[in-house]
């Protein structure tokens, strides 16, 4: 019971102090992959402790019940006096539904959103392929818009789309900075760590931090898609072509940011901060890490401390 209490109470930290943290900190935009990591590991992290805080309640009565413990012996018996339960069978039970409703509930939203998605992806390729014609030369498909629009859809048939608008309205510098800054959306695959933090907000969506991290995680995968461009291209084009796009809208399927982001993306361009210290960088791995890492040691400390102390034999 304490071990599945102390796992609920990370959870409920984590959970609602994490979206303040994290959405406070500078350090996200000066280093938006780190960032999107440690978002990624501090949601999923509570989805774990959480199913981890049901199998700890069930291991006493359930889990390692009956003939399975006279197999393994002594061994697993003194492994289940270790995870004892008050209440035996019954809070077993509950914590059995907890564990089974959080895996359940995450394996069918995640099997539901990423066949939508990749069905709706690759129906949006399909139809821009053919409205549109491929122009080789930029390594994306022309669609006839009056509008500045560019975006890709990933997927099966991962494409780049330009409307005519954007061609006629963008210089050859910041036509090229526009390209570079979609590329990095397929080459990074930012669609799938989207896709994680859209998956965690539908499994648990009165956590704060997993109900905000799609946003969080949508605005720091268009600054790191910035950072690529700016790097193939000047930043002064990046920022422009961005000046340029944001009168233009956006399918919903598309990787876009929302205006306010355009004008904190435009300012970060323009006045660009100096970059993370190794050391710093370092310490931050190290965090998402153990965000990671945390709620799986928690429910195995006390058969590891039971097995440092020679009590399991």
């Amino acid at each position: 019971m304490t071990v599945a209490a102390v796992l609920i109470g990370y959870a409920v930290c984590i959970g609602t102090l994490g979206s303040k943290l994290l959405g406070q900190a500078r350090w996200t935009a000066r280093a938006p992959l780190l960032a999107i990591v440690t978002y990624l590991a501090a949601g999923w992290s509570v989805v774990a402790a959480l199913g981890l805080a049901g199998l700890t309640l069930a291991v006493h009565a359930t889990a390692l019940g009956g003939g399975l413990s006279d197999l393994i012996g002594a061994c697993v018996l003194r492994l289940r006096e270790t995870y004892g339960t008050p209440g035996g069978a019954n809070v077993a039970g509950l914590g059995l539904i907890l564990a089974g409703a959080v895996a359940a509930r995450t394996v069918l939203t995640a099997m539901t959103h990423l066949r939508a998605a990749g069905q709706q992806a690759l129906m949006h390729a399909e139809t821009a392929r053919l409205v549109g014609r491929p122009e080789p030369s930029l390594g994306a498909v022309l669609v006839e818009h009056s509008e500045p629009v560019a975006y890709c859809v990933a997927g099966r048939h991962p494409t780049v789309i330009l409307s005519t608008g954007a061609l006629h309205a963008l210089e050859p510098a910041q036509l090229e900075a526009v390209l570079a800054h979609e590329r990095a959306h397929l080459a990074g695959r930012h669609h799938l760590l989207l896709a994680l933090a859209r998956i965690g907000r539908r499994v648990l969506p009165f956590m704060p931090l997993l109900a905000g991290a799609d946003t969080q995680v949508a605005r720091l995968i268009a600054m790191h898609a910035d950072d690529a461009a700016a790097q193939a291209s000047d930043p002064r084009s990046v920022a422009t072509a961005l000046v340029i796009l944001a009168t233009g809208a956006s399918p919903p399927l598309a990787l876009a940011a929302s205006a306010t982001d355009s004008v904190q993306r435009i300012h970060r361009l323009l006045r660009p901060a100096e970059p993370l210290g190794q050391a710093r960088r370092q310490l931050l791995r190290a965090t998402a890490a153990s965000l990671a890492l945390t709620p799986v040691l928690l429910a195995l400390a006390p058969a590891l401390l039971a097995l440092a102390l020679g009590r399991v034999a």
